[in-house]
């Protein structure tokens, strides 16, 4: 009898995995690695808030799901990073009208006071459930049920967000300029620090627009640029080389401002130049420019460009 007890338990248990294939990401910036393990290379980053698919859980004893994300790329992440949901929660995640850091850093307090003791910093684009307004205060609500105060000042309800919405590549520049300065972080996708592709991809998802994780990934999207003269403000450059057999191998990506510069991360975020007369000449990345890529009109257009409102894993 006991054996049989501890069968069906085991049994539960299985179904109680595969019955959770979902979660939502519970920090305000999780980090995605190659394995299962603290001492892994980190891979990516996911913000709070951001819906993934759990693919399988590790057996080396450690707490780590392995999830996917909304730009369907895959890491392993530490248990308390995200919190696991039946499809039924999830949905419902999903669906509760949200507020939208709109700040590049931020804190949560426990209760609506400066005073109060921190439940959590924050970074734009991070999403949380809206419960109420109290004075200058939004109540919100975490995915593992916590509870907070985050000042009008830095969030927005995402209704009011989207009302004022500006996808121009003027609006997206400003955007990327306002992180100049914020350091290299290898994989790294949030104001915390980013690689050249997590800058890119960070300033545009502050605007609502996802694209592919990695730069060998977002130049097979848009349209191709190849004579730089075209390039207007808001286009995409590659850096990188060709291989023997003709195909381009970009490793390095960032944003054209016109008048030939460019705004990249490298070290930190900074502005380069085509031009050797202009002080923002950089001689290196000039001479590995491979081409230039125009997404924004193709945003909702082509696979792997859109935004929450149509990417599958906001709508589940």
């Amino acid at each position: 009898m006991k054996r049989l007890t501890t069968l069906l338990l085991a049994a539960f248990c299985c179904l109680s995995v595969f019955a959770q294939e979902y979660g939502v990401v519970n920090i305000s910036v999780c980090n995605l690695r190659r394995t299962a393990d603290f001492d892994a290379e980190m891979v990516s980053q996911a913000l709070l808030g951001t819906p993934v698919h759990v693919l399988q859980m590790s057996e080396n004893g450690n707490p780590w799901p392995q999830v996917q994300t909304p730009d369907n790329y895959t890491g392993w992440v530490h248990y308390a990073g995200i919190t696991r949901m039946s499809k039924e929660n999830y949905s419902a995640w999903n669906a509760a009208p949200k507020v939208v850091v709109t700040a590049l850093t931020g804190v949560i307090y426990r209760q609506p006071s400066e005073k109060s003791p921190v439940v959590s910093d924050v970074v734009a684009g991070d999403r949380l459930k809206f419960v109420g307004k109290k004075g200058k205060w939004f109540q919100v609500e975490f995915p593992d049920g916590r509870k907070g105060y985050v000042n009008k000042s830095i969030a927005q309800t995402e209704a009011e967000w989207r009302k004022g919405l500006d996808q121009s590549a003027e609006a997206i520049l400003e955007t990327a300029r306002s992180m100049m300065g914020f350091p290299y972080l290898w994989a790294g996708m949030s104001p915390k620090g980013m690689d050249c592709s997590g800058f890119v991809r960070t300033a545009l998802f502050m605007h609502d627009i996802i694209i592919p994780r990695d730069c060998s990934q977002i130049y097979l999207t848009g349209e191709r640029i190849n004579d730089r003269s075209q390039l207007v403000p808001g286009d995409l450059v590659f850096f990188g080389r060709y291989r023997e057999d003709g195909s381009p191998r970009p490793s390095h990506v960032g944003f054209y401002l016109g008048n030939n510069r460019f705004l990249h991360s490298m070290g930190l975020v900074q502005i380069g130049s085509f031009d050797p007369s202009d002080p923002y000449y950089d001689a290196y990345n000039t001479g590995r420019y491979l081409f230039g890529d125009r997404i924004l009109p193709y945003i909702d257009k082509q696979e792997g460009l859109n935004t929450t409102i149509t990417n599958p894993y906001y709508a589940e």
